[in-house]
């Protein structure tokens, strides 16, 4: 994994990162679409002692609310139409790694708890199932929502926020560390031409006077 960028911010995000790594605590990654949040999060689990084991990716705002429950805990065979085999769910598969909940702000109300107690008490159960499976896995999580503003206004636990919310890094969009976009030009430039290229100073002036609200993804289309 490359982290590109010399500037101040990216190199306060970068200290975060190696302080809450060797943890065991719980990660909340904030920052706007396309700023990286899943790259720092696959920083933490390379210097993390997890590092061995999997890193599982969960778009929660990519699963239908009524298979979620059987995304995340698994399921047993028979336990509802169409579950022909038992499925283990993505805590059991993060198992001695680290579980990444992209999104997390598009959690269903009613299965944060379940998420809660999973995280509190260590332990699952299948959807079907009264057998307690113990879990040990990191959790690091994301969002480019105000969860604090959500829980005011009821749409997020206030106890699941303080549970995911153990150490807090914010990713700052892209127009507020202008400084890096020209190493991250060189990258994508290195990384997508076919031959040797580069941009003049007309053109690297106009993207500095850009906003880039779509951030570091935004410029890589670009690029």
């Amino acid at each position: 994994i490359r982290i590109i960028g010399e500037g101040p911010r990216t190199k306060e995000v970068l200290s975060l990162v190696r302080r809450v790594a060797p943890t065991p605590w719980s990660v909340l990654i904030r920052g706007e679409s396309g700023t990286g949040k899943e790259l720092i999060a696959r920083l933490i689990h390379l210097l993390s002692p997890h590092s061995d084991g999997p890193f599982i990716d969960v778009n929660c705002g990519a699963i239908p609310e009524t298979l979620f429950e059987s995304e995340l805990f698994g399921h047993e065979k028979g336990a509802f139409t169409g579950a022909t085999a038992i499925r283990r769910g993505r805590f059991e598969l993060g198992k001695g790694g680290t579980l990444f909940l992209d999104e997390i702000g598009e959690l269903p109300l009613n299965l944060q708890p379940k998420l809660l107690r999973a995280l509190q008490e260590k332990r699952i159960s299948r959807v079907g199932s009264e057998k307690e499976i113990p879990v040990d896995v990191r959790v690091v999580t994301a969002t480019n929502r105000d969860l604090k503003q959500m829980v005011e206004e009821g749409g997020f636990r206030e106890d699941l926020y303080y549970r995911l919310n153990v150490f807090d890094i914010e990713i700052p969009p892209l127009r507020q560390r202008k400084e890096d976009i020209p190493d991250l030009i060189a990258y994508f430039l290195e990384k997508y031409s076919p031959r040797p290229i580069s941009f003049d100073t007309e053109v690297l002036s106009t993207l500095g006077k850009y906003s880039f609200p779509g951030n570091v993804r935004e410029l890589e289309h670009i690029v």
